[in-house]
């Protein structure tokens, strides 16, 4: 046959290696045009006043976004006390207890499907059982909706990850006299740290950029705020509502918005790429 030649098999093995090269070039070069598009919109508002200030009544010189920074922040960390855990534990009881209970199956079918619900979804569940009986848009209601995006994420990450630590591990400290649970927690989860910790930054990265959901749920505010159950503030849903404004002080304002937010996001992925290659590492070592 005409592929058995070795010329047409080095030909083909080239052919392919400049096609995924191109692509691979593509990739790279539509990220460098957007990074450098929301660079050259966002730098010229950038300033410290947009870390210290909040937003003012001048149209046209809208202050800062201290209060939706703040707010984002503190969303995240009340999404992530809720949907760290519960994930970490559903993601435990999918890895170590797969053999020992017939619904496992169905909760790992549930995670796949709710890791595919589009955000606008969770927004509009957090409106009707959070908002309404609470009679208000709040804080808890945003982060709830946050952390159920968060939970299928962290559960199934932490599931393939705990699978990857080698059963020897398992049961050597079994032959050693540990029950399961002592395995579980003294064995099983250090030798995945690095992987599980990756996974949570991934859910954390994930989440920081919704909308959707906050704007059926937390709404927004134009002040600082430490009350989970008023109205509360987020960057996300701020860029939104600049954006779409008519005056062009907030639309520049909402380009620095979004830089910073992009910003926060390259951070955020460039930790997980640091805490990966150092789990691997060690994986490697041991």
């Amino acid at each position: 046959m005409l592929l058995a030649h070795p010329r047409v098999r080095t030909l083909l093995s080239s052919a392919m290696f400049v096609l995924c090269a191109g692509f691979s070039l593509v990739i790279v070069a539509v990220l460098g045009l957007v990074t450098w598009f929301l660079v050259s919109r966002g730098w010229a508002a950038m300033s410290l006043d947009l870390f210290t200030k909040l937003p003012t009544e001048d149209l046209n010189n809208p202050g800062g976004l201290k209060h939706a920074i703040l707010g984002t922040g503190q969303l995240l960390l009340m999404a992530g006390l809720v949907g760290v855990p519960m994930g970490m534990l559903a993601g435990v009881y999918l890895s170590e207890y797969s053999n020992d209970s017939r619904i496992v199956g169905p909760v790992r079918f549930t995670a796949d499907v709710l890791t595919g619900v589009p955000s606008i979804v969770v927004g509009i569940l957090g409106y009707e059982l959070l908002v309404r009986p609470l009679g208000n848009f709040n804080g808890w209601a945003g982060a709830f909706a946050l952390a159920f995006i968060m939970i299928p994420i962290v559960a199934r990450t932490t599931e393939e990850m705990l699978r990857l630590v080698p059963d020897s591990y398992r049961a050597g400290s079994l032959a050693l006299g540990a029950t399961k649970s002592q395995t579980i927690t003294r064995v099983v989860l250090p030798a995945a740290t690095g992987s599980v910790v990756t996974g949570v930054m991934l859910a954390m990265a994930r989440v920081a950029g919704e909308t959707a959901p906050l704007l059926f749920t937390a709404l927004g505010s134009r002040f600082v705020t430490f009350n989970p159950s008023e109205p509360f503030p987020s960057l996300t849903v701020q860029i939104y509502q600049y954006a779409t404004g008519p005056y062009q002080g907030q639309k520049e304002l909402a380009w620095a918005g979004i830089l910073v937010l992009i910003s926060l996001l390259f951070v955020l992925n460039l930790a997980i790429r640091a805490v990966t290659s150092r789990s691997i590492r060690s994986r490697v070592g041991t």
